[in-house]
C-alpha cells in the first residue's frame, strides 16, 4: 500500500511538471485560435522549431559557454521564442494573411478549407525541411539538472519519499512565470487590448481604428512563439526529431479543448489535466496506452461539458 501510495504521489508530481509546459503550448495555440479563428495543424512542428533553435543556441551559439551548463538551457529555451517570433511573423505575412482576415472572408466557408490545407502543408514542409536540415537521429540539451532530483520527505515514518527532478521543476516554474507575463501583456498593455478587441469583433475594431490585419499578425507570431519557449523548455528532458510535433499537437489540441476554446487560463489547466492523466495512467497502463487515457477522459469531459471545462456556451439568434 505504501509503495502505491508512494508511485502515485510520484507520478503526481511528474504529472504537475509536464503538464505546465503542457499548458504553455495550449496556451500559445489558444491565442492563435481565440483572436484568429484558425485551426493550424502546423503548430507542433513551431514547438519542434523551438526545441531545435533551443539546442543550436545551446550548443553552437556560446549560450553555454556563457552561463554553463545549469542557467543555459532556460536562458536558450526563452531565446527560442524571439526566434519562432520572427518566424511566425514572416509565414504569417507571406502565406497565413492570404486566407485569413479580410481576404479571408471572401473565400469560401470564410477560408477554412484553405487554411486547413495551407497549415497542413506548412507542417508537412517543416518536418521534410527539418529532417533534411537535422536528420533523424533524436537529440536532447544536455544539462545536469535533468539527472538530479530534490527528496521531499519522508512523509510518513521513514518509509515513504517523493523526488521531484530539478530540470523538469525549473522548466515548470519558467512555463508558469511566461504564462503570468503573458495574461498581464493581454490585460494591461495596448497591444493586448488591440488583440481582444481583433478577437471579439473584427468589423468594429476596424471602425475604432485598430488595424485587424496587423492584429492577427502579432498573435500569430505570439502564438507560434510561446510553443516554441514550451518546447524548448522539454528539449532538455525529452529526446526529438523532426517528426516529434505530430504527437504534440495532438496533446495541445486535447488541452485546448479540454479547458475551453478562447480562455487562456483554461488552455493553461487544459494542457495540466493532460499531463496528469498521461502520468497517472502509467500506474494502471503500459506507456503505449497513455495517449489512450487522455482521449478516454477527453470524450467523457466533451460528453458532459462539450463547451469545455472554462469554456461558455454561445447564444445564437
Amino acid at each position: 500500500m505504501i509503495q502505491f501510495v508512494e508511485d502515485f504521489l510520484q507520478a503526481l508530481m511528474a504529472g504537475l511538471l509536464t503538464g505546465a509546459n503542457y499548458g504553455l503550448m495550449c496556451v500559445g495555440l489558444s491565442l492563435i485560435f481565440g483572436v484568429m479563428r484558425v485551426i493550424n495543424f502546423a503548430q507542433g512542428d513551431f514547438m519542434m522549431l523551438g526545441m531545435y533553435a533551443a539546442y543550436y543556441l545551446f550548443a553552437l551559439f556560446g549560450v553555454n559557454m556563457m552561463f554553463g551548463a545549469t542557467v543555459a538551457p532556460y536562458l536558450a529555451a526563452l531565446a527560442a521564442g524571439p526566434v519562432i517570433f520572427l518566424l511566425g511573423i514572416l509565414i504569417h505575412k507571406f502565406l497565413i494573411s492570404k486566407v485569413t482576415g479580410v481576404r479571408g472572408s471572401s473565400l469560401e466557408a470564410d477560408g477554412h478549407y484553405a487554411q486547413l490545407i495551407l497549415t497542413l502543408g506548412i507542417a508537412l514542409i517543416m518536418q521534410n525541411g527539418g529532417l533534411y536540415l537535422f536528420g533523424s537521429s533524436p537529440v536532447t540539451i544536455q544539462t545536469p539538472l535533468s539527472s538530479s532530483a530534490w527528496e521531499v520527505g519522508p512523509l510518513i515514518g521513514d518509509s515513504l519519499s517523493m523526488f521531484v527532478n530539478q530540470g523538469q521543476a525549473i522548466a515548470a516554474l519558467i512555463a508558469v512565470a511566461v504564462v503570468l507575463l503573458f495574461v498581464l501583456v493581454m490585460g494591461r498593455s495596448r497591444m493586448g487590448k488591440s488583440l481582444r478587441a481583433a478577437a471579439d469583433n473584427p468589423e468594429a475594431a476596424i471602425y475604432m481604428g485598430i488595424d485587424v490585419d496587423r492584429a492577427y499578425r502579432l498573435a500569430f507570431g505570439f502564438g507560434v512563439a510561446i510553443t516554441a519557449i514550451g518546447g524548448g523548455l522539454l528539449a532538455s528532458s525529452y529526446p526529438f526529431q523532426p517528426y516529434v510535433g505530430i504527437d504534440y499537437v495532438i496533446v495541445m489540441y486535447a488541452g485546448v479543448v479540454l479547458g475551453g476554446m478562447g480562455s487562456v487560463g483554461g488552455a493553461f489547466f487544459g494542457g495540466l489535466v493532460i499531463g496528469l492523466i498521461q502520468q497517472i495512467s502509467t500506474l494502471f497502463l503500459p506507456n503505449q496506452l497513455q495517449n489512450t487515457a487522455i482521449f478516454v477522459v477527453f470524450l467523457l469531459i466533451i460528453l458532459l461539458r462539450p463547451q469545455g471545462l472554462f469554456g461558455k456556451t454561445a447564444r445564437r439568434t
